[in-house]
Parts: C-alpha cells; sequence; structure tokens
C-alpha cells in the first residue's frame, strides 16, 4: 500500500479555502496526481483542504470522503522567547537542538517546553485515530510495526495540513515528534509518499520514499509556496 500524505495549496486562511495562486497549485496538482493510479481520496473537513483535494477528485473520477480526523491540529501552542506564542511545531530549531541527549519518542512530553499535557493527549489522539484509519485498510498496528491483516496494492491520497502531517509521519515513521518539527517542513501542495514495506507475509513498516515532493510546481514552472515557513526562505 501507498500513502500519499497532501498539504492543502496556498492557504486563504481568513475565507477558508486556498489562493489564486493556491488554485494554480491545486490544478497541477491533479494532473499529476491521476497519473499515481490512486484508490481512495480522503479529505480534512477544513475548506483549504477539500478545495486542494477538489481538482484531483475530477481528474481521477473517484469520490472522496471527509476524515474529521486529519483536520488541522489546533489548541497546541507554546510560548517561546520574545514574547511570541507560536504553534507548537513551530518551535525553532536551536531550541529542540539543544535538549542533549536528544528527544526520544518515549520521552519528548517530558521536556520543557513540550511538557504540556495538551501536546501529549493531541498526540495520542491522533495515534489512535490513524491506527483505526489503517487498520481499516488492512494493516493493524502493534508497536512500531504493522500486521497485515489485508495486504494490498491500493493507493491512498489524504489531503490535510503542514502541521498535521508531520505529526502524523512522525508517528508512522517513530521519529521523536520535536525533531520531526525542527528537521522536515511540507510546503503547500506538496506530496509526501509513505510505503507500506512488506518483507513478509506477516508485517509491514512505513518508509517515506518522498518527502514533499513539488515536482508538479516545478515541471508548470510555478513558484514554491512559503506559507508556514519562518525565517530566511527566499
Amino acid at each position: 500500500m501507498r500513502l500519499y500524505i497532501i498539504r492543502h495549496a496556498e492557504p486563504d486562511y481568513p475565507n477558508n479555502t486556498i489562493t489564486a495562486a493556491g488554485h494554480l497549485e491545486a490544478k497541477v496538482l491533479g494532473d499529476k496526481m491521476k497519473t499515481q493510479e490512486l484508490t481512495h481520496l480522503y479529505a480534512s473537513p477544513l475548506g483549504r483542504a477539500i478545495h486542494t483535494m477538489e481538482y484531483t477528485a475530477k481528474t481521477t473520477g473517484l469520490p472522496h470522503h471527509i476524515e474529521d480526523w486529519t483536520a488541522e491540529i489546533s489548541g497546541c501552542e507554546v510560548d517561546l522567547p520574545g514574547g511570541k506564542r507560536w504553534m507548537v511545531w513551530d518551535t525553532h530549531g536551536e531550541i529542540i537542538r539543544a535538549s542533549v541527549p536528544f528527544h526520544h519518542h518515549d520521552n519528548w512530553h517530558e521536556r520543557e517546553p513540550f511538557n504540556d499535557p495538551v501536546y501529549r493527549e493531541t498526540f495520542t489522539h491522533l495515534r489512535k485515530n490513524s491506527d483505526a484509519f489503517l487498520g481499516r485498510h488492512g494493516y493493524q498496528r502493534e508497536d512500531g510495526r504493522y500486521r497485515i491483516t489485508r495486504g494490498n496494492r491500493d493507493r491512498i491520497a489524504v489531503f490535510c495540513h503542514g502541521g498535521f502531517g508531520l505529526w502524523w509521519l512522525a508517528h508512522l515513521l517513530e521519529i521523536p515528534l520535536p525533531l520531526m518539527w525542527s528537521g522536515f517542513w511540507l510546503p503547500p501542495s506538496s506530496v509526501t509518499t509513505v510505503l507500506f514495506d512488506e518483507r513478509s507475509p506477516t508485517w509491514a513498516v512505513p518508509r517515506a520514499i518522498g518527502v514533499a515532493d513539488l515536482s508538479h510546481l516545478h515541471a508548470a514552472g510555478l513558484p514554491m509556496s512559503t506559507s508556514g515557513i519562518k525565517a530566511n526562505c527566499d
């Protein structure tokens, strides 16, 4: 099975949709996804994800389903130096990497500034929903691997969000959440491909075979939107 985690196109946050540039991104993305032989199409309930997904629904002819649990993470803010309040996944990398030894996936929530219980509770909720979703597709999580209950070659696209995508990838790939935040960024309309690597008839392990791909924009001569990145992206 292949899972495509797709961030929505350039957002128009105040109007819960995408910008004019975002519509161009979503259109060329839809053309690309038509070539991927998708079998299932899902989207967050938020307008910017739905409006991005609609182009792929049109090119593929697939029905889509709304997965409420894939909405952008909310209620997870953190106070950082300088008096600013940021979404927790925007915590400065130098703060995260200064915590030595580095965060482990079992202890990241015990250290400042990530010891607010809401962060761990949010991640637990996401993990439970992810496991249920993948279980419906034939892969039952047991610790860090997935028991194959119905092996398949499905190709599943989920249109969601930048912050949510990082949290989900941290769970799938067993990467400590703060290190995922400091080491990766998902641009608008980017496609991250996770292969459920089956080396035996019993087990599958998620493996990222493409992260934050923007080849559809490059092919169309469109620029990358920097929405969501905080510094020196020029």
